[in-house]
């Protein structure tokens, strides 16, 4: 049986908990909902404008398995409604453990409770303009990562942004409804601007355009973003509101940032400041070997040490210690701190120690990275398996805002 066939099966506007559906059959399943009728039944009927297939013995059966499958989830006074959320990393550079636990972590958690999308932001990596050799490795590693941190394609639509057409018109569409000044405005593209004047290009200027293009194309309820993309996000919920009121429906949700509750958490750099990077030279990546780890954490920036008991460690200092306390043992992180507060610690003594425990959280996932990146049959069919279930959703996101706008087919 192939997974999407049948479309999205849908409740209140969310996605339901079914697994996997049946093989090819053009019809729509869709989910009618009455609360004053008990039991709750799936209803099918045809997909709009569709001929639906003739009644064979195997699609009866594909039929009536995959009822088998919706109605344990109905009881008399539970329904459980599954949002979906959406995220994507940029293909510049390999994953580092700000990635890691500031985001990859949280998506194994998301991709249980909800319908997930992820995908290798491609698109959004060509404002840098990089040499097309490296465009297809970049994606490759990325993906490769994304797997051994533990995403599963089974749980989770795993895709490449550009495998999704439909990314590119959404995004077109919704330029004519966004303004130059709101988007001059943005802290990001102020900051590019101000860190690269020779490439102010009009992909940096629509950014957050074809940010919100990834994100209301699946109408996603939800979207996991750290400090740096809150105003992203809005910008988001902005576009998604006007594109309904410009037409007068209720369509595209307004998503909401979804971190469990809680801030993401922030891994900061290697150089004393900031926060961890790929291109800042300042990061740990999930692809270092345990040498490269171990020399990048003893060049790390400290201080010349503590002149005062119980003083507050400097930036640079209070940075590592941040990382040790998500990659080591509470005891470690208690013992260093209580030498700090002493003013007999040791920096190499400590540095040595959180290599060491650095290398425990990543080498299992950099053996995991070669071997998924050696095969590249298993990569070949996660892609091609994401990027169809990602164009379902996709294609009839763009289908229905084409006949909104007002689009007809002669």
């Amino acid at each position: 049986m192939q997974y999407g066939d049948f479309g999205a099966v849908v409740g209140y506007g969310r996605q339901i908990a079914v697994p996997p559906g049946c093989s090819a059959a053009g019809r729509e399943i869709a989910i009618h909902l009455d609360t004053s009728i008990a039991p709750r039944q799936p209803v099918c009927r045809p997909a709009p404008a569709t001929k639906p297939p003739p009644l064979t013995s195997s699609l009866i059966a594909e039929l009536q398995e995959l009822v088998s499958l919706i109605i344990p989830i109905f009881t008399a006074d539970k329904i459980f409604l599954m949002d979906t959320v959406v995220s994507g990393i940029r293909s510049t550079g390999n994953l580092h453990l700000g990635n890691y636990f500031g985001a990859l972590k949280n998506f194994l958690r998301m991709q249980e409770e909800n319908n997930c999308y992820f995908f290798v932001a491609d698109y959004h990596s060509l404002t840098t303009h990089p040499h097309p050799d490296d465009i297809h490795a970049n994606i490759r590693q990325v993906l490769a990562e994304y797997l051994a941190a533990g995403i599963d394609p089974e749980k989770a639509t795993v895709y490449v942004q550009s495998d999704v057409p439909e990314v590119a018109e959404l995004y077109l569409l919704m330029n004519m409804n966004a303004y130059v000044g709101e988007l001059e405005r943005t802290t990001s593209f102020k900051e590019k601007i101000r860190k690269h004047p020779d490439n102010i290009n009009a992909g940096l200027l629509t950014y957050p355009v074809l940010m919100a293009a990834d994100i209301i194309i699946h109408k996603a309820h939800k979207v996991p973003v750290g400090k740096d993309q809150e105003q992203h996000l809005e910008m988001t919920r902005r576009f998604a509101r006007r594109f309904n009121t410009m037409y007068g429906v209720d369509y595209f949700p307004e998503p909401d940032a979804y971190n469990f509750g809680k801030q993401l958490m922030k891994i900061p750099g290697l150089d004393g400041s900031g926060k961890m990077g790929k291109s800042e030279g300042n990061g740990i990546f999930l692809a270092d070997t345990s040498a490269e780890i171990r020399k990048k954490v003893m060049r790390a920036v400290t201080d010349t040490g503590p002149e005062k008991q119980d003083s507050e460690p400097s930036e640079a200092v209070r940075n590592l210690f941040t990382i040790m306390e998500v990659v080591s043992e509470p005891s470690t992180v208690k013992f260093f701190r209580e030498q700090h507060a002493s003013c007999v610690i040791r920096y190499g003594d400590m540095k040595k120690q959180l290599a060491e425990d650095i290398i425990k959280v990543t080498e299992p996932i950099r053996i995991r990275i070669n071997e998924i990146i050696s095969d590249p049959v298993y990569l070949g069919k996660v892609v091609s398996r994401g990027a169809e279930k990602a164009r379902a959703s996709a294609s009839a996101t763009i289908r229905e805002v084409r006949e909104i706008i007002g689009y007809r087919p002669f």
